[in-house]
């Protein structure tokens, strides 16, 4: 593992009231270990695993691709600031890296397009074609299978989400073989029980406070399929009566 541990600062936050400072996951959590090739961030939405995502990416100096033309109709002014009231601990010295999130992925590969405008030559990296020309499941297998070739460290917030489950387990296949490398370390916040079911990864939940490690067939995610596809229309009948 490239990046050993991510350690919180609570008597540092800058208030309470607002998010993330205002979960207890994030007070109550005081570290989070890395200690297999490949981590996976599971829980309920809301529960921080993306912000904890963003923030270890932006605290291993690790660029995140956005499109910031854009308004809203509140802000909140300390959503992005947990990454300075965290500390991260290497193993052997800071590698590069990459973060993948699916909504910030387009922006990405529009910018990729006009740097091939003057120079094509980019284009070699994901396979000699457009991002923006495959469909959008083919343009983040090209990424993922160009991309994680490298040594580094991976972050992946959602990387489901235009997925197909074949393709899925694709990408499961990538992060074994790659892990098992010895270079490679992907950090991944997922509502996917196939990648959760990736050999050796290690499963931390924040659906409890402080963050815990859990077992694949104790997240809820599992579970909820198993029902699901051992008597669908039990499960529906079940939902519908509550």
């Amino acid at each position: 593992m490239h990046l050993k541990e991510v350690t919180f600062h609570p008597q540092k936050y800058p208030v309470k009231n607002f998010y993330p400072f205002n979960l207890p996951l994030f007070h109550e959590t005081k570290q989070v270990t890395f200690y297999s090739p490949v981590t996976l961030f599971v829980g309920e939405n809301g529960t921080g695993k993306s912000t904890l995502l963003e923030a270890l990416a932006l605290a291993c100096n690790i660029h995140i691709w956005r499109n910031n033309q854009r308004s809203r109709p509140e802000h909140n002014p300390y959503e992005d600031k947990l990454h300075q009231y965290i500390s991260v601990q290497w193993s052997n010295g800071r590698v590069p890296g990459s973060f993948f999130g699916s909504k910030i992925f387009q922006h990405f590969a529009e910018l990729l397009d006009e740097w091939a405008a003057a120079d094509r030559g980019q284009l070699n990296y994901f396979g000699g074609k457009s991002l923006t020309t495959q469909s959008h499941g083919q343009s983040l297998m090209s990424f993922f299978r160009s991309r994680y070739q490298i040594k580094g460290l991976y972050l992946l917030d959602e990387p489901e989400t235009a997925l197909s489950p074949s393709s899925q387990i694709e990408l499961l296949d990538i992060l074994k073989n790659m892990s098992a490398a010895g270079h490679a370390q992907f950090i991944i916040a997922t509502h996917s029980p196939l990648l959760m079911a990736c050999p050796g990864a290690i499963i931390y939940t924040f659906d409890n406070s402080p963050v815990q490690q859990i077992q694949y067939e104790q997240t809820e995610h599992y579970r909820i399929y198993k029902d699901f596809m051992a008597d669908r229309n039990k499960y529906l009948k079940q939902k519908g009566e509550k």
